[in-house]
């Protein structure tokens, strides 16, 4: 895709159009590689973004060349009348993709206003099907009610759907497959994502990251062959295949294994007003105090121009040099 004449495009050429936006880095449930059970350090209410805020940050952006928006957190459902930001953000003219990752707890009692709002896309977290399973890593026994917001969400016409699945070493090697399974009956593309460093309590190290190659030879052995799937969009973040019985699509978002930096054309705006341009960054920009500050939509352009600017090469976890963000995965926004 070639950037339109106002670019946000990095010191190595990468043309960004894609932000994600975290609404909260509260949470309903407590995922063991996430975020500790008890004792969680949340934000100050009053440091979160309004949804006004949020609005006026991205039609900024949208006139920077930014089209495609996600809505995350923590947990963005927790967020108390989030279709009203969803209405928001889908009418901004510019705007050509808008999705929401959410873990479902919520989504059966939410789904049909979020629907009226305008949203169409959803991944929603789910890493297991075995009720005890789930409950051991969530510390919560609500997998009964994300099948419900599942049902819901087919039931009232979204799509695409998408499941995501964290691929924890050890722990969900007998989940694949089931998982893929329950998506190819129910038209879901399922997307296995390897275990990163971005975890509250230190828990993360190599041997713990169960990989796209090996997911890949559980599911070619035990459902069937698969192929990549053709003509793929080189700056998704995703590897997608499909299998060959012509049933269902699978994706890998292989961070560890098969870093994908240089095709990145994201930036985040975390819920506390701070611009970032990586996921594993180190540094943030804020842009909360300008918000507030009343200042006009040019500084907020410069600084947006200038955060892109700094973007590194990548995030290199497979070095020596790497650091984790001081920020866990909840806090950032996934």
């Amino acid at each position: 895709m070639n950037a339109p004449p106002h670019q946000l495009i990095d010191g190595f050429g990468r043309f960004h159009d894609n932000l994600r936006i975290s609404v909260t880095d509260r949470c309903n449930i407590r995922c063991y590689y996430c975020m500790p059970e008890r004792d969680v350090q949340f934000i100050d209410r009053h440091e979160i973004l309004s949804f006004e805020e949020i609005e006026q940050f991205v039609r900024v952006a949208v006139s920077l060349g930014v089209s495609k928006l996600r809505v995350t957190g923590g947990e963005p459902l927790v967020r108390k009348d989030l279709h009203v930001l969803i209405r928001k953000l889908a009418g901004i003219e510019g705007i050509r993709d808008l999705a929401l990752t959410t873990n479902g707890v919520l989504l059966a009692e939410q789904a049909e206003t979020l629907y009226d709002a305008g949203l169409r896309r959803l991944n929603v977290h789910l890493d297991t099907l075995d009720r005890e399973k789930f409950r051991q890593i969530t510390r919560r026994d609500d997998l009964p009610r994300v099948l419900e917001g599942l049902d819901a969400a087919q039931k009232l016409g979204f799509g695409p759907i998408k499941i995501n699945a964290v691929a924890v070493k050890n722990l969900l090697e007998e989940d694949i497959v089931p998982l893929a399974r329950f998506g190819r009956e129910r038209g879901i593309e399922v997307r296995y994502i390897e275990f990163m460093p971005l975890d509250a309590q230190g828990l993360w190290d190599r041997g713990k990251v169960l990989t796209a190659d090996d997911m890949l030879a559980r599911l070619a052995a035990e459902i069937g062959p698969l192929e990549v799937v053709p003509d793929p969009d080189p700056r998704a973040p995703a590897l997608e295949y499909r299998f060959r019985d012509g049933i269902g699509m699978i994706g890998f978002i292989a961070s560890v294994s098969r870093p994908f930096c240089l095709n990145c054309n994201r930036i985040r705006l975390t819920s506390d007003g701070k611009l970032r341009y990586c996921l594993f960054a180190l540094e943030e920009t804020d842009v909360k105090g300008l918000l507030r500050s009343g200042a006009p939509a040019d500084e907020i352009r410069r600084v947006i121009h200038e955060t892109v600017n700094k973007k590194w090469l990548g995030h290199e976890i497979n070095t020596a040099k790497f650091v984790a963000p001081p920020r866990p995965m909840y806090s950032i926004g996934g």
